[in-house]
């Protein structure tokens, strides 16, 4: 094939671009494309798209094709004429086409050529490639471009060739061409790095990997003159487009390894074609360890291929959030192929392609729960937390979400569900009890927790960030509310626990323990909204309770953490009418004196409340000293 320079001494013709492409071009180079790099992209596609025209045009014209070898698409950096040329031997275009194609901006080569088939031999073409709007990305690495074609079946080879400024030339080229096309860029000097070896196959292993037919790669004219040897930059292959029976763990394992750049092994492959208004391919993986970013960023990693062509990993439209744990691909056969990412913001296909994916993985997570529990509990290990993430900002997927959340609870050994939980339910219960905090041992430590596995009360231990904050949207489930066991008081006294309940004969006679109720109340004033007997204590004297209406005692102390919120609410002070001290105190407040008397003993017991909160007392200096006359007077 003849190089830039090899034409005849045919008159040149001069034209400019129609369709106001030297007003446009401009525009399209710099805002339609998000990253230079993705020239090299366009325009593997194209020569691609060029080799499926003719191979589908050889199945009526066999002679089109005769002697010419496999199809190929062939890369050349020459560092010394700082020239880049992509070569392929597809169908070419003759003179016509070159002015059709690439002078008239958004014309589609491959959409005329879609328009000749019908049914089911449309769907066959496999074409990726969109001859027009992609050519023109050129322009941001090049300021002259050579374009050399003969197309099949024609003795006739033509050049176009243009600096991108308004106008271009065409000319006959060398007779002796091959077949096909040769582009020819020569890189403006802010784009010398696309003529390096390493920095290419980057490019085609992001963008152009799974092409189906070989790209060769080749380095030319480097300063010790040492030429590269041609490889095979690109795998060749769209694992996604094949069928499942076709493909084996491990070929699905690099593949995930390869496309989420991760090291272990897939926990779960979720692999399908959607046909019908939208036809797309998915290959998305569940990976089987948690990414160290993964409360970082919220994007997901999921990579969106256009008809087997790249185009970004950088989009939240994809998958929500709470799946941003998901590796893969989406292939579309509906997108355009030169999309840019902020045209897939609010993009209506995008848009129902994430809503059909989206509802799939919750329907495989739900089957691979009932038929795998042992698998899907621990994939809920590592993305639990995320996954509930979508019960807080979910609402069209809240009951979906709830009937495969996992929880730890007081009642079993392991992780339960919300249904296993109500089963297990006593009765007279009539709520699905809760308590978070800040992780499972300090939860389980819980005073508040003591009543309730005292009377065999199943409670869920939550305690995971987004427990607080997801309770707030969701108000009940199979009918049971759910109710936190450190807001509110609790009267437990309507659920059957006749089997489990510990006797609690020997408690503080409510008359004698509503003084000391009201002096503690005295003495504590406004910094308690009440003072009351606690039914949720059995071994611990005090707890702090947050009153029905308030915020949960862990989320305040949250959002205080994060100076989302000035000063903690008040908070009742539940006292255990069982409790040895709490029987001393009563016994005391009934005497002369006793205000002063138990002065001390009540600042004490407030602060133990707050200690068992994860809280400081509001005077450590003064809680020390208590503390020490306490200790002195204990010492014999």
């Amino acid at each position: 094939m003849t190089d830039s320079q090899g034409t005849s001494e045919a008159v040149e013709e001069k034209r400019g671009f129609e369709a106001e492409v030297a007003k446009l071009l401009k525009l399209m180079v710099h805002s339609v494309y998000s990253e230079r790099e993705i020239f090299l992209r366009e325009l593997i596609s194209n020569a691609s798209d060029a080799c499926d025209k003719l191979r589908y045009e050889a199945l009526t014209q066999p002679e089109l094709i005769k002697d010419s070898g496999d199809f190929t698409v062939e890369i050349i950096a020459d560092k010394k004429a700082g020239t880049l040329t992509v070569r392929d031997n597809g169908i070419g275009m003759g003179h016509d086409d070159l002015i059709s194609n690439l002078g008239t901006i958004a014309r589609s080569g491959t959409e005329g050529f879609m328009d000749q088939f019908t049914g089911d031999a449309q769907k066959d073409v496999q074409l990726i490639g969109q001859f027009g709007v992609g050519f023109y990305s050129v322009f941001m690495v090049s300021d002259d471009v050579v374009v050399t074609s003969r197309r099949a079946g024609d003795d006739e080879a033509w050049q176009w060739r243009s600096d991108g400024e308004g106008s271009y030339t065409m000319r006959p080229a060398d007779a002796d061409s091959v077949r096909g096309t040769e582009i020819i860029l020569h890189l403006k000097e802010d784009a010398k790095e696309y003529l390096e070896q390493i920095r290419l196959q980057t490019i085609i292993k992001t963008y152009s990997d799974h092409i189906a037919l070989p790209i060769s790669l080749a380095v030319v004219g480097s300063d010790d003159e040492k030429t590269e040897e041609p490889l095979i930059a690109n795998e060749g292959s769209a694992l996604w487009t094949r069928t499942k029976s076709e493909i084996t763990e491990e070929q699905y394992t690099e593949f995930y390894r390869h496309t989420g750049h991760a090291y272990d092994e897939p926990a779960h492959t979720i692999h399908y074609k959607a046909e019908g208004m939208q036809e797309y391919s998915v290959l998305l993986f569940v990976p089987s360890q948690r990414p160290m970013n993964l409360f970082e960023n919220r994007k997901s990693p999921v990579k969106l291929y256009v008809k087997r062509v790249f185009i970004t990993d950088e989009t939240q439209e994809m998958l929500p959030g709470w799946l941003r744990f998901m590796h893969g691909i989406i292939d579309s056969e509906d997108l355009p192929l030169n999309i840019s990412r902020e045209m897939l913001q609010n993009n209506p296909v995008l848009a129902r392609i994430s809503k059909g994916v989206t509802n799939k993985i919750l329907s495989e997570f739900e089957k691979l729960a009932s038929k795998d529990t042992e698998k899907y509990e621990a994939l809920w290990e590592n993305f639990g937390a995320v996954i509930k993430e979508g019960l807080y900002e979910d609402s069209d997927r809240r009951d979906a979400l709830l009937k495969i959340s996992m929880f730890r609870s007081t009642g079993v050994e392991g992780w339960t569900t919300l249904s296993d939980y109500v089963s297990r339910m006593k009765e007279g219960q009539d709520k699905i009890y809760y308590v978070t905090g800040a992780d499972e041992v300090s939860v389980r430590k819980s005073p508040q927790l003591e009543g309730f596995k005292a009377k065999g009360i199943e409670v869920l231990l939550l305690s995971d960030t987004v427990d607080d904050f997801w309770m707030q949207m969701v108000t009940e489930f199979d009918g049971k509310a759910f109710q936190s066991i450190t807001r509110g008081a609790a009267d437990l006294s309507g659920i059957d626990s006749s089997d489990t309940a510990k006797d609690t004969a020997d408690k503080v006679p409510d008359s004698t323990l509503t003084v000391l109720t009201t002096l503690i109340k005295e003495q504590l004033g406004d910094r308690v909204s009440d003072v009351r007997a606690s039914d949720r204590l059995v071994e611990t004297a005090v707890c702090l309770v947050a009153d029905e209406g308030g915020m949960d005692i862990h989320l305040e102390r949250m959002l205080k953490a994060n100076s989302q919120f000035d000063g903690l609410s008040k908070r009742a002070l539940e006292i255990n009418p069982s409790h040895s001290l709490v029987k001393a105190m009563a016994e005391r407040a009934s005497g002369d004196g006793a205000i002063a008397a138990l002065s001390e003993q009540v600042e004490l017991l407030y602060d133990q409340a707050r200690i068992l909160e994860g809280e400081t007392p509001d005077d450590p200096a003064a809680f020390a000293a208590r503390m020490s006359v306490i200790m002195s007077g204990s010492i014999v």
